[in-house]
């Protein structure tokens, strides 16, 4: 049974007190107080959805009362009952917080169950946008990095929990991972998500061009340089800067980022003119940079400034169990781009797909998808309409069966049941085995009615 909503009733006369019990009980949970002495006792102590209480009480009138219970962390809906009824007294006690306001002398049962029915589905209905605007920004945040896996699971909530901070974050992981998209998300669920992301790919441009993109340059400073430009960290103000790439930056550089981490000040090239900015720095690197560390490569008091928070992105062959997952999503994506009627896989597309050692990593997976969503010519994906080199790639042997009308869901059974085997039925050890988190592999098996296995 429901609970019922917890209802205050603040009024000096007994009998009135008494009457409004009797007449709400049956559905709310009701509790009276005589003063607001009392009131507050009671509402510090218990959650009321609703307070009802009268203007005039003793020492304190019902206004001041609303305006200490609205200053509550779980304040109550509060409905404000007078015998002294006026438009200019209704409108004070809305202004002080009240959310409906009911005359004594023209007080019916019927109309103030119905006006605090009212204020009860208003105050839910906020309740659940609230909410839902929550998800919606989590969803817009993550919604394009797929990952069931334990693995996933540990990125995202690191994601969300660094994400509202000011921290500088780290992102490693080889070649392909999703680490820009990590970066966005981050972004995305920041506080700076409605300022500029910008981002840099650090090895694509020489010391000399990188140093003028990233700080800006004056009129003169160099050959070429016909015009004060705006570099990207002033383009970035108020937002994110996406530093790709990082291990690639040379001595130069690496002492002008140390000396912005430190004081959030920079100048452009050519000018001594020392200038601020407020951007959260994110940088990314598919490199070990403890290794170029140690090789005196890359500065050691900067490597640290940027680890505040390190992230890595395992790779797609140490997370299979996605990799159906994936697959989907880019087969959604470039079937609906490409107009085609596609929509699953046969079972020796997802063994190739499962098969596959996947160097190039989610990237190299999603160009796959749309090499076979574009030459596929029937409504499954099957194994000849992959690249060569994914379905001729490197075998591991899946016992998967030979039945070439698999969906992705007898599949995922099917590989559930080989890592349960393999590991005698423990599901800790088969979760790992598949790349899955442990919640997510309960609640396949209950999916798949495996939890007798």
């Amino acid at each position: 049974m429901a609970e019922k909503p917890a209802l205050l009733i603040v009024d000096d006369e007994k009998t009135t007190r008494d009457g409004l019990r009797a007449a709400l009980e049956d559905r709310y949970d009701v509790y009276v107080a005589e003063d607001a002495k009392a009131a507050m006792n009671l509402l510090e102590s218990e959650n009321f959805d609703v307070m009802l209480t009268d203007f005039r009480l003793p020492n304190e009138d019902g206004m001041k009362l609303i305006a200490r219970a609205k200053s509550l962390s779980k304040p109550p809906i509060c409905i404000l009952m007078t015998a002294y009824g006026s438009e200019e007294l209704a409108v004070d006690a809305m202004k002080r917080g009240a959310d409906d306001y009911i005359a004594k002398g023209r007080l019916q049962i019927d109309e103030l169950e119905m006006r605090i029915a009212r204020a009860l589905k208003q105050q839910n209905l906020e309740v659940e946008n609230v909410s839902l605007r929550q998800q919606l920004d989590s969803r817009f945040g993550l919604e394009n990095i797929v990952g069931e896996s334990a693995m996933m699971r540990e990125v995202f909530e690191i994601v969300q929990q660094v994400a509202p901070t000011r921290a500088t974050v780290l992102l490693g992981g080889e070649s392909g991972t999703g680490k820009e998209l990590v970066a966005k998300a981050i972004h995305q669920l920041s506080p700076r998500a409605k300022q500029p992301f910008v981002t840099v790919h650090c090895a694509a441009l020489a010391p000399t061009l990188l140093e003028s993109e990233l700080f800006g340059h004056e009129k003169g400073a160099f050959t070429g340089a016909h015009e004060r430009r705006v570099g990207r960290f002033e383009q970035a103000q108020g937002g994110t800067l996406f530093l790709d790439e990082i291990g690639e930056i040379d001595a130069t550089i690496q002492v002008k980022l140390l000396r912005f981490l430190g004081e959030r000040t920079f100048e452009r090239v050519g000018s001594n003119k020392t200038l601020a900015a407020d951007v959260r720095l994110i940088a990314a690197t598919n490199k070990n940079l403890e290794e170029l560390v140690k090789a005196g490569k890359f500065r050691e008091d900067l490597f640290f400034r940027l680890r505040v928070v390190e992230i890595q992105l395992p790779p797609l062959r140490e997370r299979t169990g996605d990799i159906p997952l994936l697959a989907q999503k880019f087969l959604r994506e470039f079937a609906g781009e490409n107009n085609k009627s596609v929509n699953d896989f046969t079972a020796d597309a997802l063994q190739a797909l499962m098969n596959y050692p996947w160097p190039g990593n989610v990237r190299e997976l999603r160009t796959a998808m749309e090499h076979a969503v574009v030459l596929g010519r029937g409504e499954k994906i099957s194994a000849r309409d992959l690249p060569p080199s994914v379905r001729g790639g490197r075998a591991v042997e899946t016992h998967l069966s030979k039945r070439n009308d698999l969906t992705l869901k007898e599949v995922e059974k099917q590989l559930i049941v080989r890592a349960l085997k393999e590991t005698d039925g423990n599901r800790t050890l088969a979760a790992q085995k598949i790349g899955m988190s442990r919640r997510t592999f309960h609640r396949k098996l209950h999916t798949y009615h495996l939890e007798e296995f």
